[in-house]
């Protein structure tokens, strides 16, 4: 493990939850980002500008912390674009089979002791620890 950062990781875990808290206290709305993203992009969407501001908020939060001086990190992706676009489908199609993705189910419905959430992100946790396991010590090794 590399980059072992505690305090910024529980500083940046209570903004996310102070986030989600808020966005569901003030518009009575989960903060799952595949269903602010996939509301909209859809073309009949009423509420389309409290989910443009809330994308445009993930993207700017690190680009004005950067004018500040935080570091903006690079991904090292160590992959073909073809292995990534997989990837991403497989998230996608994954995200819609399981209504909501890790923001949705992980953040606010385990938060909400949502039964189908807790299942959810435990078998996303799960999911992932046999790929990097797989990944990592078996074809990766």
């Amino acid at each position: 493990m590399h980059d072992f950062t505690p305090l910024s990781g529980l500083a940046g875990g209570a903004l996310i939850g102070l986030a989600a808290a808020l966005l569901m206290l003030l518009t009575g709305r989960i903060a799952g980002v595949t269903g602010i993203v996939g509301g909209a992009l859809q073309a009949d969407t009423a509420d389309r500008a409290w989910r443009i501001a809330f994308i445009a908020g993930l993207i700017g939060a690190p680009l004005i912390a950067a004018l500040f001086g935080a570091p903006l990190p690079r991904p090292a992706i160590n992959a073909s674009l073809v292995v990534v676009a997989i990837a991403g489908l497989l998230v996608g199609f994954g995200t819609r089979m399981g209504n909501g993705c890790t923001s949705g189910h992980g953040v606010c419905g385990f938060a909400r002791l949502s039964g189908r959430s807790i299942v959810a992100t435990c078998i996303f946790m799960l999911t992932a620890i046999a790929t990097v396991a797989f990944v990592r010590h078996g074809i990766g090794g």
